[in-house]
């Protein structure tokens, strides 16, 4: 079983616990302040950039790169521009919904709810995780269980449990997240039986955008040994506001 939800990079101010701190609470900061304040500083109100996705196996390796753009939580849109046989290829998230576009076959296709949680384009995310269908702060419940440290930053551990009504992957996901620039360093992924089933780790911390973010992020399935999925950032821009019309079935057959 190999689903990945996730989602996200997320990071912390750095508050100081008291002599005898209590888990679950840290000062005013509960554990939803934490995710909602570092989702809001990684998405923004729209963003844009370029990636390159490498899908790691024990005997081959294989290379895609993309432009994206998102407007919120609600709206996003993922092109692929290399490798040649796959440029072109495009994902639209609209709200709850997701379509993909195959010029090869002149085709867009409504992706239904039971293809969320298949593997994308062959690597170690899911559909689900490429356009963010599923909510780490709505879908959610969250409590702080602990603290670490990580890369020498401090982190709270933070421990995510699905909402009764939530339609989400994971039976649990546990998350470690950097107490100063609020980076989320760690991610484990559980199923419902509460075994582990991927771990994502952050690495380069650097500015993107004008945003301290982690430039490579890495998706390591448990029982695969030798498997990897690595994201790495090329660009993201904050800057330039994308209008909600961008975000429409035409529009992604032709976007460029």
């Amino acid at each position: 079983m190999k689903h990945i939800q996730v989602q996200i990079q997320i990071s912390i101010f750095c508050l100081v616990f008291s002599s005898f701190p209590q888990i679950g609470q840290s000062q005013n900061h509960t554990a939803i302040d934490i995710i909602e304040k570092a989702d809001k500083k990684q998405r923004g109100d729209y963003s844009q950039g370029e990636m390159k996705m490498s899908i790691i196996r024990p005997d081959w390796s294989r290379e895609t790169t993309m432009k994206m753009w998102s407007y919120q939580d609600d709206l996003s849109l993922i092109l692929v521009t290399e490798p040649a046989r796959d440029q072109g290829t495009a994902f639209l998230k609209r709200f709850k919904e997701m379509w993909n576009w195959q010029p090869s076959i002149d085709r867009t296709i409504k992706m239904p709810p039971s293809m969320m949680s298949q593997s994308w384009m062959g690597s170690d995310f899911t559909n689900d995780d490429l356009v963010k269908q599923s909510s780490m702060v709505v879908d959610y419940t969250h409590e702080i269980t602990g603290e670490d440290d990580l890369e020498g930053r401090p982190c709270w551990e933070i421990t995510l449990t699905p909402k009764d009504d939530a339609a989400v992957v994971w039976g649990k996901v546990i998350t470690w997240i950097d107490h100063k620039d609020y980076l989320q360093l760690k991610t484990e992924f559980y199923d419902e039986d509460d075994y582990l089933v991927n771990t994502m780790t952050a690495k380069e911390i650097t500015d993107l955008g004008g945003r301290i973010l982690p430039r490579i992020m890495e998706m390591v399935p448990a029982d695969e040994e030798g498997h990897m999925t690595k994201i790495e950032y090329l660009s993201l821009d904050f800057s330039k506001p994308i209008k909600e019309s961008f975000f429409s079935v035409r529009n992604m057959q032709k976007v460029r």
